[in-house]
């Protein structure tokens, strides 16, 4: 009869897997490195292969490995979702916000507002790891952005097309606008990579602005995070930075709407399905609710998006009770 596989170890298996590196998954899952490569031992020896080839220099999967790596996902998955489902009626929901002040921050605060018995961690994500795979892996239940592919296994519903806008700073020529029109910015060299919004998803959608009105952008650097370095960031450089709307107040910077077009940013919410999960429940009723009192979902006749055509609908079964 064959050996029962621990649920445990395929998670170690997976941290390895994934960062192909024993130190790094050590400190991932906050074990000393020696129990780690003792776990992989003996799941090794419980499915009588080896999962990887180790050598000085590198840890690379072998082909069982390999094939092991995409099973060891779903069934730690499946075991996470079921766990969850049993105990989601007191369970707290772990909610990536993106950043503070943000739209996505927004729907938090106002699904606590309306079921203040229920708990959220909510946290921003600043790391480089995509928050879906942080989604798939179950160490989180929600975000918020744009996914043009939709890993299997998650859902995602539309929460606004959100109208974007620069920060020029005050010494600029372009300070002196009500609106920048977009092909303005052909004379400069705007950044997109600095603010709290900034994702992967974010890069990909300016990309595509950028390329299709002819834009030049400023040379790669670091994502730049929190109001002090985005203000630090302004007062250096002498260029526009692209941002959203609802882009707080910084000092030494104006706030304009890009205009002909009007560039939008679709957010959408994407998350692990638990059909009864009240948390989740609240924040569609969030979205509902604040898309239906300040029109998330209207787009301007003249709007630009990433993605042409309607917003992505949620799927009819994921559509919680009310």
């Amino acid at each position: 009869m064959p050996e029962d596989l621990d649920i445990r170890l395929l998670r170690h298996f997976i941290a390895v897997a994934e960062e192909l590196h024993f130190s790094r998954a050590a400190q991932r899952l906050f074990i000393a490195q020696q129990a780690l490569s003792r776990d992989i031992r003996r799941l090794e020896a419980k499915i009588g292969v080896p999962l990887f080839d180790r050598s000085t220099r590198r840890v690379a999967l072998t082909p069982h490995g390999v094939t092991l790596l995409s099973r060891a996902r779903e069934l730690v998955a499946l075991h996470d979702t079921t766990v969850r489902e049993l105990r989601e009626e007191t369970a707290a929901l772990t909610v990536d916000v993106v950043g503070p002040e943000l739209t996505p921050a927004a729907v938090l605060a106002e699904a606590r507002r309306q079921a203040p018995e229920l708990e959220f961690f909510g946290r921003f994500h600043t790391g480089d790891e995509p928050a879906a795979t942080l989604l798939q892996s179950g160490r989180l239940d929600v975000t918020f952005g744009r996914v043009p592919s939709l890993p299997d296994g998650l859902r995602q519903r539309p929460v606004r097309y959100e109208p974007l806008a620069v920060l020029i700073p005050e010494r600029h020529r372009l300070a002196a606008m009500d609106a920048v029109p977009v092909t303005a910015l052909r004379d400069t060299v705007p950044c997109y990579r600095a603010g709290d919004h900034v994702t992967p998803g974010w890069e990909h959608a300016i990309d595509l602005l950028l390329t299709t009105f002819g834009i030049t952008s400023t040379a790669r650097h670091p994502h730049l995070r929190g109001p002090g370095e985005l203000a630090e960031h302004v007062r250096l450089r002498d260029y526009p930075v692209l941002t959203m709307i609802t882009q707080p107040p910084v000092p030494g910077a104006v706030l304009l709407p890009l205009v002909d077009p009007v560039p939008v940013f679709p957010w959408t919410m994407i998350y692990r399905p638990y059909p009864h999960h009240p948390g989740l429940a609240a924040l569609h009723r969030a979205v509902d609710d604040l898309a239906g009192a300040q029109g998330w979902h209207s787009l301007p006749g003249n709007a630009w998006s990433p993605d042409p055509g309607t917003l992505p609908q949620p799927p009819s079964g994921d559509r919680l009770a009310r």
